[in-house]
This record gives structure tokens, sequence and C-alpha cells, in this order.
């Protein structure tokens, strides 16, 4: 029988660290001087208390390493359970949130979503502003140790194919984990701070800076604004951008080049393919724009620079409603969304790799019809690709467009338009932030949303975040058999 007392134990020390974590905004509020610190110390005595009783009642399991089974049932509910904690501030507080709707902030907080169901940001409280950015920092560094050690272990969507990448060893996963999580937290704090101090130098106050740096290298896309970047200048923006593109690299080659190996930086043909991607999509909307909207100069290249950046990474800040740019800019932006970043990033959507090995397997495929008795191999960066590694990935992205259309499908069913449901769809799976259309567009917000479409909503967020296998899985009888 499958022994849920692993699992129990680290979910229960992650909850009670998010509660220890809720007496950051708290002293923001006492500092604020509105009365409202109360909320998050109420919200920070019961996360801390349930989350170490949790510790305590499973502590008699610990033990080195974890099943596939725990690995798996450990990623998914850690994801789940940690919204329901993350939540609390958003109801006790000052925007009394629905428990619908405080579960849907904190989901698309620590997925790095973005997607909100509050307005009027400027009007609240600083410390529910700086909580959601602490949601989208820790899911942020969450995500990257998921990719580094959970789901190369566990052979999701072709992540094997980083299993041993820039460590010699993996062993056990839990002391694997802590090991990848030091070394990497050292350098996602220190980017952390350097965004901060570039926007405090480029005219941010302290605390906005502080704020837009955590959910910019997070790729998370919470603002402290409804005008989002838009609020802020020129300058602002295109650092913004140098941030995001880096926060959609892979961690693993800032560890490499802290040790000194600049190299796997330079040659990674993930990160060659996503700043040829990145250039490409910049360069095709500019052209387009200055040629059919009659638009140019530098404010017009920001634009798209910063917003395409913004989408390709998942980020999803917005510096102005691209949804009046025209049917093919739309068009682009929306296929844009579901390329992202590169794996072991904090970038979501399908990852720059994923497309990589589709096209090598084409390539090797149309080779084979041409020439039948040849041998012709799939290749990344040089190394053959194995059977397993490409049906890892195609399995990736058959679970993606069928998931994707049955949430539109099912959205659509709930009275969306469909607008509304399809880039919906794609912008929860996907963990993007925003979606298009009036309603949830770059000018909107998911407020207006029923409650149904909100918790599928929710759901997707959370799928798309680890990669859909590793929480289909364990829906399997096999899994529980195993």
């Amino acid at each position: 029988m499958l022994d849920l007392r692993p699992v129990g134990y680290v979910i229960g020390l992650l909850v009670a660290v998010l509660g220890v974590t809720m007496l950051l905004p708290m002293l923001a509020d006492m500092a604020e001087g509105r009365g409202h610190w109360t909320a998050f110390a109420e919200s920070a005595v019961l996360t801390i208390l349930i989350g170490v009783l949790m510790a305590l009642s499973c502590s008699n399991s610990v033990q080195q390493g974890l099943t596939i089974q725990q690995t798996f049932l450990l990623t998914t509910t850690v994801w789940l359970a940690l919204p329901i904690f993350g939540a609390i501030p958003f109801m006790v507080g000052e925007t009394d949130l629905r428990f619908v709707d405080a579960f849907f902030e904190a989901m698309s907080g620590l997925t790095t979503t973005g997607s909100t169901v509050l307005t009027n940001l400027e009007d609240l409280p600083r410390g529910l502003l700086l909580w959601r950015g602490i949601l989208q920092w820790l899911g942020g560094i969450g995500i990257i140790v998921v990719a580094m050690v959970f789901l190369p272990e566990l052979r999701v969507g072709g992540m094997q194919i980083f299993k041993s990448e820039g460590f010699d060893t993996f062993g056990k996963i839990l002391p694997r984990a802590g090991e990848i999580a030091q070394r990497i937290s050292v350098i996602y704090l220190a980017l952390t701070m350097i965004c901060a101090m570039a926007y405090l130098g480029s005219g941010m106050d302290p605390f906005d800076a502080t704020v837009h740096a955590m959910t910019t290298i997070a790729t998370g896309g919470f603002a402290n604004y409804d005008a989002s970047f838009a609020a802020f200048g020129a300058a602002t923006q295109y650092l913004a951008v140098i941030f995001m593109m880096l926060a959609a690299l892979p961690f693993v080659r800032f560890v490499q080049l802290t040790a000194g190996s600049a190299r796997p930086l330079l040659v990674d043909p993930q990160i060659r393919g996503f700043f040829l991607t990145a250039t490409l999509l910049v360069l095709c909307l500019s052209l387009w724009k200055m040629t059919n909207l009659e638009i140019g100069g530098e404010e017009a290249f920001r634009g798209t620079l910063f917003n395409t950046v913004s989408l390709l990474t998942g980020t999803g800040y917005a510096s102005a409603d691209y949804m009046l740019w025209g049917g093919f800019p739309v068009a682009v932006l929306f296929f844009t969304g579901l390329i992202g970043g590169c794996a072991g990033s904090t970038a979501c959507s399908i990852k720059v790799f994923r497309y990589q090995l589709l096209f090598a397997s084409i390539r090797a495929q149309v080779a084979r019809i041409r020439s039948p008795h040849g041998v012709f191999i799939p290749r990344y960066d040089g190394r053959p690709v194995g059977e397993d590694v490409l049906n890892s990935v195609m399995a990736f992205f058959v679970f993606f467009i069928v998931s994707l259309g049955v949430l539109s499908v099912a959205l659509g069913m709930t009275g969306l338009d469909f607008t509304t449901s399809v880039s919906g769809a794609a912008a929860a799976l996907a963990n993007i932030g925003p979606g298009f259309g009036d309603e949830i567009g770059p000018s909107g917000n998911f407020a207006g949303l029923n409650d149904t479409a909100k918790w599928m909503l929710s759901v997707a967020m959370l799928l798309g975040r680890l990669e859909l296998l590793a929480v289909y899985a364990i829906f399997t009888i096999r899994f529980w058999r195993a």
C-alpha cells in the first residue's frame, strides 16, 4: 500500500514555510499603518500551526528518498496544497474575496501564471501587493527545482534529456533536490536583487522595484497597477525585457557560469533557439506595424519588443493593449505564448527544446521517406536522441493539444464566448497570464468569469505548470497498483 506519510511530511514543512513568509507582508502593512497587518498575522498563525502539525504527525516516516509513486504525488499535491493556504490572506484581508476567487489568485501566483481577479490594484494595502509578489517568487524557484530534479527523474515530457546536465550524479531525489535548490537559490536571489536595483535606478520607488523584481524573475507578471508596465517609463520597460529574457534561460547555465564555465551558456541550442525566435517575432511584428498601421519610431518598437517578450516568456506584463494592433499581430501573439522559454527556467508553456526535438524528428522522418534504406537518427546538441525521449515529447504535444481543446469546449459550455474560451484555456494551460478579447485581454481581468470557469482555469494552471503528464499519471489505475 502506498505510504502517504513522507508526502505529508514534506507538504507540512512547505506549508509552515509559506506561513513564515506571511510575516513579511505583515511587516509591510504595519509600516504602511492602514491596520491591515492583522489579516496576515492571523493567516500566518493558522498556516504555520497546520503545517507544523502535519509535519510532526508524519515525521515518523522520514526517509532518504521517495519512491516514484510518492514523487508523482508530492509534485502534484504541493502545488494543490500551497494555493489553499496562500489564499487565506485574500479572504480575511481587505479584498474579502470568496474562496473561488482567492484560490484562483493564489494558484495564479504560485504557478507564475499572472492572471488576476483583482481590480484597483493601486488602492490595495501594500502587504497584499507584496504577498502576490512573494507567491510568484516562491513559485518561480519551486518550478526550477521541479524541472531540474523531479520531471527528469519522472521522465515527463522529454525532460529526461536534462537528467544529468550540469551535475555529476542524481542519487536520491530529496537530498538531490536540496543540493540543487541551494545552488539555484543563490543565483535566483542574486538576479532578483540585481533586477530590483536596476528598477530602482530607472525611477521606480523601492516598494515597486522589490515587488516587480520578484514577479519579473519569476516570469509571473503580477503588477502593482491595473495598467501593468504602462505605468512606467521607457527605461524601466527595456530593463524588464532584459530580465524577462534572463529568467527564461536555463538556470543551470548560470550555475555553470558562476563556476567559471561560460561555454555551456553560449553553445546551448535551447538558448540560441530562444533568442532567434524572439528576434524573428519582434522583427516580424515591428515590420507589420510599420507597414500596415503606419506606426513607427522607438515607442512602437518598444511596445512590440516588450509585449512579445512578455508573452514568449509567459510573464504576462502588458505595456499596451495589443488587441488594437489588428488581426495578424493578435494571431502571432497568441501562438507566441504557446512557445515558451527554456527548460529549467521560470518560463512556462511548451518550451523551446520540445519544438527543436519535434523538428529534428520530422527531419529524420522526411529523410527516411526520401532514402528508405538510410539510417537517420534525430540529434539534439550533437547527441543522438533516444526513442523514449521522442515518444515522451510527442506524448506531451498530444496531451497539450487535447487538453487545450477539451478545456476550450468546456469553458464555452459555461457561457463564455469563443475568443475568451480559447484564449483563456491557452493562458491558463500555458501559464501565460492575460488572454485575448475585451474581458480577459491585456486591458481586462478574470474577475467577471463565472465560478465554474474559474475552477476550470485554476486546474488548468496546475496542469500546465507541472507539464500535464505528471498530474495525469496519478489518475491512472496502474499508478495506484504499482
